[in-house]
């Protein structure tokens, strides 16, 4: 396991909640930047300190490498001069108990700093232009014990088992990666959206706090569906956040097999042909109205209640 410490003071809440961290290849200029560099070579397991706004205020746990993605739609004109394709690393981040400013303990953590790619200076300060930077076990393990962070649990990631996937995803994955027309980094991305995994995941999650239904906050065990099915989806749509929504997989199952459908102010559908033990069994409650959607989501929902409309078994 080792140590990393991010420097993401403009998109630090994108991320941790978000779920990952995420860099361009290069510098603006097109020069080489090891910082940048490393998240090729943060691995799964390892600890990732976010520093932001002078101080450290979570702790993340790697859970997928590095991937080629493109610039999360997220940060909006936050780094408008970035290029658009750059790598993503999953973390899974938690709020540290207490948060650390480093300039109130030069004494401690300035003689641990490396000498080179250091993230901030001897005075606590962050260094401009440094992202990832690579710390020592001892920094690391001071830095778990300033922030009481070595008192967390540590973390499991997703312990809900994805469903194995059938023939048609398996066509889906063949077709993605053998067409030659889309760039590496979209293919990626496409793959991973196809299982609810990925880029796809993570813009749903900043979309969405909690199953819609249930009120289930808890990622781990929450699955991120598309709204409009992949099949009736262009590409972009295939990974846009806006066409996504976060259930529990019982409500997923409905949700997914057009059993239940939404309207844009909440109002949730069931088809005729559902059992009603199976909603009394699965503690749905029909006439509740979840959360509105957002504008972006209307023209997928709409989709979707077509499609619950034609459904006829």
């Amino acid at each position: 396991m080792a140590f990393w410490w991010v420097n993401h003071k403009q998109t630090r809440d994108h991320e941790v909640r978000g779920g990952y961290i995420w860099s361009p290849y290069r510098n603006a200029n097109g020069a080489f930047n090891q910082t940048y560099e490393n998240m090729r070579h943060a691995q799964v397991g390892d600890l990732v300190f976010s520093f932001a706004h002078g101080r450290i205020g979570a702790v993340g746990r790697v859970t997928a490498a590095a991937t080629p993605s493109p610039k999360p739609l997220e940060f909006g004109s936050v780094g408008d001069y970035w290029a658009d394709e750059g790598w993503l690393v999953e973390v899974d981040f938690v709020e540290v108990p207490k948060a650390l400013k480093p300039s109130e303990h030069t004494e401690l953590i300035a003689p641990l700093l490396p000498s080179r790619y250091s993230p901030i200076q001897k005075n606590g300060h962050g260094n401009q232009g440094c992202y990832l930077a690579g710390i020592s076990d001892a920094l690391g393990h001071l830095l778990m014990a300033l922030t009481q962070a070595d008192e967390l649990p540590r973390s499991t990631g997703r312990f809900v088992r994805e469903p194995e996937p059938d023939a048609e995803i398996l066509e889906d994955l063949h077709r993605i990666e053998d067409d030659p027309e889309l760039p590496v980094t979209q293919r990626v991305q496409l793959a991973k959206a196809r299982v609810g995994q990925g880029l796809f995941r993570k813009r749903v999650i900043l979309l969405d706090e909690a199953c819609r239904v249930t009120g289930v906050t808890d990622k781990r065990v929450l699955i991120a569906s598309h709204i409009k099915a992949w099949k009736d989806s262009s590409n972009a749509e295939r990974i846009s956040g806006h066409n996504g929504i976060l259930l529990s997989p019982h409500v997923d199952a409905l949700f997914d097999d057009h059993l239940i459908t939404f309207e844009d102010n909440g109002q949730m559908h069931v088809h005729l042909s559902l059992p009603d033990d199976v909603l009394e069994r699965w503690s749905i409650d029909p006439k509740r109205r979840v959360e509105a959607f957002r504008q972006e989501q209307s023209p997928f929902l709409s989709h979707h209640r077509s499609v619950f409309a034609q459904k006829i078994a």
